[in-house]
């Protein structure tokens, strides 16, 4: 008997782990980076600049880095230019075209459509960039980066700033990469998006090396959620990461610990800035958290923690949903309804509790100190069973030392049959049928709840 008890045991725990072991876990898809070249092809770019005229020397170097950027996975490039097909005079200030749309592999085809871009017109770089947003299609797992190359500053009368800033406010781009080729126009540019001045060729060549990486590159980083000590123990809460500009939702993870007890590697975009949502109960918050492009950031947060058990002296199925309203001390916003006979994690401090059962019950400045759990006791309630027989009108009440405390209103509904949980105590059911016009057809019932136990009042029964 002993020898077949273990081998179905064993069978049960097989069953189970190779159950465990069938669960899929899925990790979310690498995002596909889009980056948009929006290149200067104004009348000015055949100007003077070192060793060649602008354009040659943009051209060249925007080409070899297309080179290097043929064989990458997981992106996808696009080229739009402007100032290249109406000449000045007149100024047309619609001079701008999507050449090349978005693909893979295409880099060769933009390095061919950039050896026949001539300088011509005018610097419409607001209306550029406000067209560039339409030039993205649609996609639900997709980075958007526009990289500018310019130089010289709107010339149109448009306002960039407020039109990069609708686009990251939508979500349909990144914060931009502005190159100024021959002069620095930072102070144009800084509201536009993150500016390099290339004052030199080697500096273009650079930045464009620069911007690439910071567009292409993984970036890690861990949140520490440090207890009381200042230790990074705490784990298993969601955390909600949000753009910072746009506010609008860009990661969620569930915080975990690896098997060294050290918090888990995340792999986060670094050319956002993010306000982070820790949804413990209450939720903490850290804002305007900034990451180093290709560097591993650390970012820490208040996070102690400890537990409220919620349990009643005796146990009933009827009354096991009991719900507890939970509210920070002295605040009334309330922060979540607990069951009892459950467990629940709340940051550490003093709380004030709820009981929704009739009559209510007051608990107030319960401690929670990290790591330990703190135990509210109630006694078991009972169950009162209102039978009304009858559509009316009445109360409940609490009877205390000759007085009579409101509880419950009846419903006024068709239905002849009320239960309520109510504490042991000694109670009074006033009631009135809705078709009797006189005052003293009114009946009253006293009963008594005892813990754990069910009554039945009938109120037109002796």
């Amino acid at each position: 008997m002993i020898k077949h008890f273990f081998i179905l045991l064993f069978v049960l725990v097989a069953w189970w782990g190779f159950g465990q072991q069938g669960v899929k876990e899925s990790v979310k898809p690498k995002p596909v980076t889009r980056i948009l070249f929006l290149f200067d092809g104004s009348q000015s770019m055949y100007g003077r600049w070192q060793s060649d005229q602008k354009i040659n020397i943009a051209r060249q170097l925007l080409s070899t880095i297309l080179d290097s950027l043929a064989t990458v996975p997981d992106l996808e490039l696009a080229l739009r230019v402007y100032g290249h097909t109406k000449p000045v005079p007149p100024q047309d200030c619609d001079d701008t075209r999507l050449e090349i749309p978005f693909g893979k592999n295409n880099a060769v085809e933009i390095k061919h459509k950039l050896r026949f871009i001539t300088p011509k017109g005018t610097t419409p770089i607001a209306t550029s960039l406000e067209k560039a947003g339409s030039d993205f299609p649609p996609c639900d797992n997709c980075r958007n980066i526009i990289v500018l190359i310019t130089d010289g500053i709107e010339e149109c009368n448009g306002d960039p700033c407020a039109v990069s800033h609708m686009l990251q406010k939508q979500g349909i781009v990144l914060k931009p990469f502005i190159i100024g080729i021959g002069k620095n126009f930072e102070e144009q540019f800084d509201c536009v998006g993150t500016y390099f001045d290339a004052t030199t060729e080697k500096e273009f060549s650079t930045a464009l090396k620069v911007v690439i990486s910071q567009a292409l590159n993984s970036t890690t980083a861990q949140v520490n959620l440090l207890d009381q000590y200042g230790k990074p123990t705490e784990t298993n809460v969601n955390m909600t990461f949000y753009d910072n500009f746009s506010g609008l939702v860009k990661y969620n993870f569930i915080h975990s610990l690896n098997t060294k007890g050290v918090p888990d590697t995340l792999i986060i975009d670094p050319l956002l800035t993010y306000n982070l949502v820790v949804h413990t109960i209450p939720p903490v918050y850290k804002d305007s958290i900034k990451l180093s492009p290709g560097k591993h950031t650390i970012i820490g947060v208040d996070a102690p923690q400890g537990y409220l058990n919620l349990k009643t002296s005796g146990t009933n199925p009827t009354v096991k949903n009991l719900p507890c309203v939970v509210r920070k001390a002295g605040d009334m916003h309330t922060l979540n309804v607990q069951q009892f006979q459950q467990t629940e994690k709340y940051i550490t401090g003093t709380y004030d509790l709820e009981v929704l059962c009739l009559p209510r019950i007051y608990i107030d400045r319960v401690e929670i100190r990290q790591s330990h759990t703190t135990t509210v006791e109630i006694p078991l309630p009972g169950i009162a069973v209102i039978e009304k027989s009858i559509v009316g009108y009445g109360s409940l009440y609490l009877e205390e030392k000759n007085e009579l405390k409101w509880l419950y209103n009846f419903r006024d509904n068709p239905a002849q049959q009320e239960t309520l949980i109510l504490q042991p105590g000694n109670y009074r059911a006033i009631f009135r049928s809705k078709y009797s016009n006189r005052s003293l057809y009114t009946v009253e019932k006293q009963f008594k709840v005892e813990s754990g136990a069910t009554v039945t009042v009938n109120l037109y029964q002796n």
